[in-house]
């Protein structure tokens, strides 16, 4: 597998790792920074969610790569929902209807194997020095008060994490799938899209609250610890934006 950088090419790249392809799937490979269980906890929770029948992309083994880990995995074909919906006005509520759909299939599943979301939500808070001891006190004191949750959440479900076309859509990127609230998730959906296409962000949550019965009032309830806990995330560009929603939240 020595080898496996130079023998496919680069189709992807992110914060923490690249994406490579690999025979008929891909190679994702970690950062030379990221830790050796990176690699084995992602593989790890992608097979979990691989036997729950959900459309993911198949983990195959994770390999050494020189001073990195990779893990590979089929591959997933077509176009993001992204690149569907800010190009193609016309098929933005098939696929804002769609992008709903699935993220209630991910949501109707107990998540007895996996991590608790709040613990990790408390955790970025706690490092989101930003906001300073008084309102990180508080809003750890409001996050004990919300419920926990029993469902699967995939922790980054958004346009760019769905490829395919609706019917055949595959999630994918699971590193930080959790047990939690979906309201909680749905919410997280709505920070991420928000940052890249703020009506888009909104109009998510209208067709998940509509999909779901959950009330569009109880997604964004989770508003305010969502967007502190995102500040821990090193995303320069949305701190002003999500720091306002922090201090709206604790107006």
């Amino acid at each position: 597998m020595e080898n496996a950088l130079s023998s496919g090419a680069r189709i992807g790249v992110g914060k923490e790792a690249e994406i490579f392809e690999h025979g008929t799937g891909v190679l994702k490979v970690y950062n030379a920074t990221a830790p050796k269980r990176a690699a084995f906890r992602e593989a790890a929770l992608l097979a979990l969610v691989e036997s729950l029948g959900l459309p993911v992309p198949e983990v195959h083994g994770v390999w050494p790569i020189a001073d990195r880990w990779g893990v590979a995995m089929s591959r997933a074909d077509g176009p993001s929902f992204a690149e569907i919906m800010l190009h193609q006005p016309d098929q933005l509520p098939a696929y804002l209807n769609e992008m709903a759909l699935l993220h209630l299939r991910v949501h109707s599943h107990r998540a007895i194997h996996f991590p608790a979301a709040k613990p990790r939500l408390a955790a970025d808070i706690a490092k989101a020095e930003i906001l300073g001891r008084a309102r990180q006190d508080e809003l750890l004191l409001r996050l004990s008060k919300r419920p926990d949750g029993d469902r699967l959440c995939h922790g980054d479900f958004h346009p760019l994490n769905i490829l395919g076309p609706p019917g055949r859509a595959v999630i994918i990127d699971w590193p930080n799938a959790s047990r939690g609230d979906p309201a909680a998730d749905a919410c997280r959906s709505y920070v991420l899209i928000r940052s890249i296409a703020p009506d888009l962000a909104g109009a998510y949550v209208d067709a998940y609250a509509a999909a779901s019965m959950i009330d569009a009032v109880e997604i964004f309830s989770w508003l305010t610890l969502i967007a502190a806990a995102r500040l821990a995330e090193n995303v320069p560009d949305e701190e002003a934006a999500l720091i306002e929603m922090v201090e709206q939240g604790l107006a």
